[in-house]
């Protein structure tokens, strides 16, 4: 058991046993999403901020959220499987970087960044919130995230997720020999 914690509380993990866990974890939101007979229960995190922006949409505007077509077939508005996922993604990720020591918190990165884009903070968020909206646009017109498409999708032998997923490791391959 000694050995277990140790393992968890490292701060880099074996890409083949993280793989594997990702797997057992894809079998049992399946074997949950038959249980309870709701599609709905997926791997995917970019549907969580469209649901996120229906259920604030739906404070401000209460009769445009339902007449919405996409909120009323596509995307419920508000707390889902999806929005419920993310905030535990967060919660893991805070809790697995305090175990191993890693956590930070600081306002600007590392070295590299400031080196490439200078030492203001407003450029910082600027470009962060622009890749951000450029990532939900592009899981849009993709079909998912990449949990939700190359993941979900290759764990139901999806054709797209695989599609999906070749484009994003030529593409990975090529930003990294350009970087």
């Amino acid at each position: 058991m000694k050995s277990i914690i140790a393992y968890i509380q490292k701060d880099e993990w074996s890409p083949y046993i993280a793989g594997v866990l990702l797997g057992l974890i894809g079998i049992l939101v399946a074997a949950a999403a038959t249980a309870f007979r709701d599609p709905a229960i997926a791997l995917g995190a970019s549907g969580a901020f469209e649901s996120i922006f229906g259920g604030l949409t739906r404070l401000v505007a209460s009769d445009w959220v339902p007449k919405h077509v996409y909120f009323r077939a596509v995307r419920l508005p508000g707390v889902t499987w999806e929005v419920v996922m993310l905030l535990g993604v967060f919660i893991g990720g805070a809790l697995g970087a305090i175990s191993s020591g890693t956590w930070k918190l600081r306002w600007m990165p590392e070295k590299l960044w400031a080196e490439a884009f200078g030492q203001s903070r407003v450029t910082r968020w600027g470009l962060v919130f622009i890749g951000a909206i450029l990532l939900e646009y592009g899981a849009g017109v993709a079909g998912g995230c990449t949990s939700g498409l190359a993941i979900w999708g290759g764990l139901q032998l999806a054709p797209a997720a695989f599609i999906f997923m070749g484009g994003m490791f030529a593409t990975g391959i090529l930003t990294a020999l350009v970087v």
